[in-house]
């Protein structure tokens, strides 16, 4: 096992042979990163050595790091000249402990006789690296709960962090959720996905169904973008016209396609607020809502002459496969046809469209991906202990999957082209 004695202040502040000052790692030549590197590997066996050694070089650059800072706030440098008569000067040290993924380390931070030096590397008051924080949020963006994160980064780093302690860091993203929530929209979105999953929360010593209602929106440039997050205790086309009110205040002027499930008077909701959209009705609830009614053995089946359908070139084409739908299957399942009949209006406005814009239409791929990033959030914590707990949650598994959202959604430039020549004048200039 590798033993670190204690360093001097020589050494601390950088003079000694064996140390990196803050921020020269870059600027050394080749030659000498190599040979440092290979003094330090001389007394490595193990990976706890290398640990120990991590540990160690982040506590000399850290307080190197703080002195240098603290020259700065004063003025003039250790011993030097210029600080005789300043008025303020160095006041020794304070010792701190600092968590991070390497475990916990003691810390040495100099403090000003004044007592108005602030550090920014450490601030004061600060016990965590922000590395560490940000492991906390995306493991709660996860599902896990506060207990099981404290326990999460004990067994990993041997870092204490009280479940208390976890809870105040997810808390700070209380307010970015807020002013996320707020903030101004664009003025147009060719192509927006509304829908709804079921969350349990606890509420009043009870638990309870809640719905994460969920806005997600295709902007001008084709990227995906979730506008917003809503919980309500039921899905209902009342709700769902506040969000879409809620949209238009915060600057969402016009939207060409809304794709939707098939609540009723979603449509109606719909126009009152944005009367010149069109409504398409999700495929991927229609489909799951038609094998509600289908035994196991007749699932393959039936799903092949409903893809018949909706994959159809023409609506006159998908209109006799409906009628094949209902030759096939009425005798023994009479309520599919007629699904699918009650909301043929919603059904075929993507058939204004060519194949691949209509690809780009159908929610499967887009609404679908984000609710299995949500669902896995969900289900991993079950039931959640209050409404902000949720939308934390949820919030933040949205912002992890928003990372991957680099390009623009398939197709998109001619989708755009398109849009251009069916609601001419609605685009922007």
């Amino acid at each position: 096992m590798l033993i670190f004695r204690k360093a001097s202040d020589t050494e601390v502040s950088g003079e000694s042979t064996m140390s990196v000052p803050f921020g020269t790692a870059n600027s050394m030549p080749h030659s000498e990163l190599e040979r440092l590197a290979g003094e330090l590997a001389k007394h490595i066996k193990s990976e706890q050595d290398i640990a120990a050694l991590s540990r160690q070089l982040l506590k000399l650059t850290v307080e190197s790091a703080l002195k240098a800072e603290l020259d700065e706030h004063l003025g003039y440098e250790r011993h030097a000249p210029a600080g005789r008569g300043s008025g303020n000067s160095r006041n020794g040290y304070s010792g701190k402990t600092l968590k991070g993924d390497l475990g916990e380390i003691p810390l040495q931070t100099p403090r000003d006789r004044n007592g108005t030096f602030e550090p920014q590397l450490i601030a004061k008051g600060q016990t965590r690296l922000a590395r560490l924080d940000s492991q906390i949020l995306a493991l709660y963006a996860k599902g896990m709960t506060t207990r099981d994160i404290a326990d999460t980064l004990q067994e990993l780093y041997g870092t204490e962090v009280s479940p208390a302690l976890v809870a105040k860091v997810t808390d700070t993203v209380w307010d970015t959720v807020q002013t996320w929530q707020s903030r101004p929209l664009e003025t147009v979105y060719p192509i927006l996905y509304l829908d709804g999953l079921v969350i349990k929360v606890h509420q009043d010593n009870r638990v309870i169904n809640k719905t994460m209602h969920v806005a997600l929106g295709v902007n001008l440039a084709g990227h995906k973008e979730v506008l917003g997050l809503w919980l309500a205790e039921t899905e209902g086309a009342k709700f769902w016209l506040s969000v879409l009110t809620e949209l238009q205040n915060r600057g969402l002027k016009d939207v060409f396609v809304i794709c939707v499930d098939g609540l009723t008077g979603f449509p109606e909701a719909i126009r009152t607020v944005y009367p010149r959209a069109q409504v398409q009705l999700c495929i991927v609830h229609l489909v799951r809502n038609t094998l509600r009614y289908v035994a196991d053995k007749d699932c393959r089946a039936v799903v092949a002459d409903v893809k018949r359908i909706y994959q159809a070139a023409t609506v006159a084409e998908a209109e006799r496969a409906l009628e094949t739908l209902a030759e096939h299957w009425d005798g023994k399942y009479p309520s599919l046809s007629r699904l699918w009949l009650r909301h043929w209006e919603h059904v075929i406005t993507a058939f204004d469209y060519p194949p691949d814009i209509r690809r780009v239409i159908y929610t499967t791929n887009a609404i679908e991906s984000l609710n299995s990033v949500i669902r896995k959030a969900i289900n991993n914590r079950r039931i959640f202990p209050s409404d902000r707990s949720a939308l934390k949650v949820v919030y933040l598994a949205v912002e992890q999957a928003a990372k991957k959202w680099t390009m623009p959604v398939q197709n998109w430039k001619q989708a755009l082209n398109r849009f251009a020549i069916q609601f001419e004048g609605r685009l922007p200039l």
